[in-house]
């Protein structure tokens, strides 16, 4: 497999300050390659932005970017970009290509306004396929860098796009991602997303040639209907994780709630991006938008290190109200 190293459009004093090769992970078949210089289509930055170190031992929060960690020399990964602050930040970076793997519909006008490339090629919670860790990775290894790979938090879907896609391409092995998971903060309990990383394995050539090479700006929404038996699925799961005492039930040891609440804030971002969404009248998407939040506060504080029980009880209990508000009005 011919080695690749992503260039990074920085000066030469900010390549320096992430000093690691592929050497460093691969032994004597990999090479180093001198990063070429920008292309003059490439806009200037407003400033520069120094991107976390190859060995920063922690995740780094920039404005409008949290969690930033860079996994490779010229790919990084992190949360979606918080507005215009956060596109500028990547553009600091000298970032060209965003890849994003969160379920939500990216800002492509943001990105493009700023001359970076956006590629939706979401994953789930509970991990990715081989055929989609391959487009990924070779997304990353053709398309212009630096590249900036996010999900919404940047810890957990992000992170495991990035460490399986860089033991596919041959930058690292299994052992080394998962540390990189670490640095980024993904959860024990995203068991699919660690498992994506630890069968990872170096593809050959004639396997990423036959990956899936379209890389939409926008992979098509789910719909409003299909959302919704999603978003009922997910609200009954956290019902379950509720009598089990916020943990997985014993009749069903898979379901994780922290990934549960997680995909239901998904479901809930991804609708404000759909075609019928927007259709809706203005309550119908405050109930939505409220819910999304409830969601949220449900995922984060499950992820803590002792989450509050009747704190999750009762964000569950106001989402279930604002469904069953929005049921009797728009679906009963």
């Amino acid at each position: 497999m011919r080695n690749i190293v992503i260039a990074l459009a920085l000066p030469l004093v900010l390549i320096t300050a992430c000093v690691d090769t592929p050497d460093s992970h691969q032994g004597s078949d990999a090479k180093t390659a001198k990063a070429p210089a920008p292309k003059q289509d490439h806009p200037a930055a407003v400033a520069k932005v120094v991107p976390p170190a190859l060995d920063a031992t922690a995740a780094v929060n920039f404005p409008g970017l949290h969690n930033v960690v860079t996994y490779h020399e010229g790919l990084i990964c992190g949360s979606a970009p918080d507005g215009e602050e956060g596109f500028e930040t990547l553009k600091g970076m000298g970032i060209r290509t965003i890849i994003s793997v969160d379920g939500t519909v990216p800002d492509v006008a943001s990105a493009k306004a700023d001359g970076i490339r956006y590629v939706h090629l979401p994953i789930t919670y509970a991990g990715m396929d081989e055929d989609r860790t391959l487009e990924i990775a070779r997304a990353v290894e053709e398309l212009p860098g630096p590249i900036y790979i996010h999900c919404h938090h940047g810890k957990p879907r992000s992170a495991a796009a990035a460490g399986a896609a860089c033991v596919t391409l041959g930058y690292m092995t299994s052992d080394e991602a998962k540390s990189k998971l670490t640095i980024s903060g993904t959860a024990a309990v995203y068991k699919g997303l660690w498992q994506c990383v630890a069968v990872a394995t170096r593809a050959t050539p004639a396997d990423l040639a036959a990956a899936k090479h379209a890389f939409p700006e926008v992979s098509k929404p789910k719909g409003l209907v299909p959302s919704m038996v999603a978003i009922d699925e997910e609200t009954d799961g956290l019902k379950a994780a509720e009598k089990a005492g916020w943990k997985a039930p014993k009749d069903n040891p898979d379901l994780v709630p922290v990934a549960v609440a997680g995909r239901l804030a998904d479901h809930f971002r991804e609708l404000e991006g759909d075609s019928q969404f927007a259709a809706r009248p203005t309550d119908f998407h405050d109930w939505l938008k409220a819910n999304q939040k409830n969601a949220q506060a449900i995922e984060d504080e499950l992820g803590k290190p002792a989450p509050d029980a009747k704190t999750l009880s009762a964000e569950l209990k106001t989402l279930n109200d604002t469904c069953n508000a929005c049921h009797v009005k728009y679906r009963n």
